[in-house]
Order: structure tokens, then sequence, then C-alpha cells
């Protein structure tokens, strides 16, 4: 899993660093450099969360397969290991969520305010 981690990070790097002169743009009408920028940040949106989705979607199941595997080996502790399973999933939904809500801020507040 650690190799693929190095390459996917270096290219948004790349794509962060090649991205910047379409910010440099002046302020006034909505430029074809700005109308690239704005499909960028649509994308970028759409990309974060699918991958926060897909992180959550693992950390869940990694949590739900450790809490069956708590239970079945001390029974007695169910009721502590379910409240704890359940509290860990509220708060990594909760991050999914968030990150919904911070890609919707974008690309919001980028239309809203040059269309």
């Amino acid at each position: 899993m650690f190799k693929n981690v190095k390459p996917m990070v270096v290219t948004l790097f790349l794509l962060f660093i090649l991205a910047g002169p379409l910010a440099a743009q002046e302020a006034g009408q909505l430029s074809p450099a700005k109308a690239s920028l704005y499909k960028i940040a649509m994308i970028v949106g759409g990309a974060v969360i699918a991958l926060a989705a897909a992180a959550g979607a693992y950390c869940q199941a990694k949590a739900i397969s450790a809490g069956c595997e708590g239970i079945s080996r001390n029974p007695g502790s169910a009721p502590h290991i379910r409240f704890l399973l359940l509290l860990g999933l509220v708060l990594i939904e909760t991050l999914v969520i968030y990150s919904l809500l911070i890609s919707i801020f974008i690309l919001v507040i980028n239309w809203g305010k040059y269309v």
C-alpha cells in the first residue's frame, strides 16, 4: 500500500504547482483561464469526496471486523466493545461529512464569486 502513496503525493504536488499560474489572473470578467480553474475545482472537489468516502468505508470495515473479532473472543465485554465501535463509526462518518461540506463550500464559493 505504501508503494502507491509516494507517486500519488508527487502527482498531487505537481498538479497544484502547475495549476498555480491559473490563479494569477487579474480580477474582472471570467476569462478562459479562470473557467478552466473552476473546472479543475469541480474535479478536485469530486475527487476529495470520493477519496474521503473510500477511506471512510475502508476504515469502517476494519473497525467492524475488529469489533466482531473482539466480541467473539470475549462475549462478556460485548456492551463495552459495541459502544466503542459505534462511537468510532460515528467519528469516521463525521470526517466523511466534513469533507463533503468542505468540497461543497469550495465549489459554491468559487462559482458564486465570479459567475
